[in-house]
């Protein structure tokens, strides 16, 4: 199938949320596609419309991304079939919210393996790759909770704060190579994720709710003009602000009762 573009880009979750959307605006900008998540139904779903839509190539990849030898049977089968991933979407994740001696430890320890050890493994090893083309571009969605950390929200947000200072730190060791990193910080976002992690809706968080597109398309420009992070929306980027312009007491306290009510 004919593609206005040839280089690939891979987006992990990419059966709903922001990984959908990352889909689609990729697939409107003519580059082939691989898809890669746990629910094939979904997937397969959403790669048939594209087809039909935009006329690119998408290959689905049924793959539980939590396991770190089974993104190595991925990048294995994408190598054997001369798949060479150009740009790679790092939006797989998993979020709870929940006071932190509540939640099972197995819940805990899910959402460290999946948000820190596979999404540093899936840089790792097509962060090489492009290395070795000298080209590439590698977006890590981490989250506007990577600025803070928020009571009921520990684990999530320690997490996340990882991947920012990851993404910072590869953004300087990566461009030597022709690689550029970027990481993107969304705030509340109508997604799904709010209802897959428990999390409390508070009057204030409705209304900063952003829609899945413009966050995407922050990124996706963001990720092109070689920027380190973005943090889309101007209310989010004035609670960064915030965060260096006020005592930690404060903007924790703050954002306590914002996340909680």
């Amino acid at each position: 199938m004919a593609s206005t573009n040839d280089s690939w880009v891979l987006i992990s979750g990419a059966s709903g949320g922001f990984g959908e959307e990352f889909a689609r605006q990729y697939a409107a900008k003519g580059h082939p596609l691989v898809l890669v998540a746990r629910r094939l139904d979904r997937l397969q779903t959403l790669a048939e419309s594209l087809r039909r839509a935009y006329g690119v190539n998408v290959l689905v990849e049924q793959v539980d991304l939590s396991d770190v030898h089974a993104i190595g049977q991925l990048h294995s089968r994408l190598r054997d079939q001369d798949i060479a991933v150009d740009i790679l979407i790092n939006n797989a994740g998993h979020g709870l919210q929940g006071p932190f001696l509540d939640a099972p430890l197995d819940a805990a320890m899910a959402m460290v393996q999946l948000d820190i050890a596979s999404l540093t493994a899936m840089t790792r090893l097509f962060g090489q790759d492009m290395r070795q083309r000298r080209r590439g571009r590698i977006l890590l969605v981490a989250s506007l909770l990577a600025h803070y950390g928020v009571q009921n929200m520990a684990v999530y947000g320690a997490a996340k704060a990882y991947v920012l200072r990851l993404g910072d730190a590869l953004h300087r060791e990566f461009k030597r190579d022709g690689v550029t990193v970027t990481s993107l910080c969304p705030g509340m976002s109508d997604t799904g994720f709010a209802q897959a992690a428990k999390q409390k809706i508070t009057f204030a968080l409705k209304l900063l709710m952003m829609k899945p597109e413009p966050v995407v398309r922050a990124g996706i420009r963001a990720l092109q003009a070689g920027r380190i992070s973005v943090v889309p929306g101007w209310a989010n980027k004035s609670a960064v602000a915030m965060v260096w312009a006020t005592p930690r007491w404060m903007h924790q306290a703050i954002f306590a009762r914002l996340m909680n009510g």
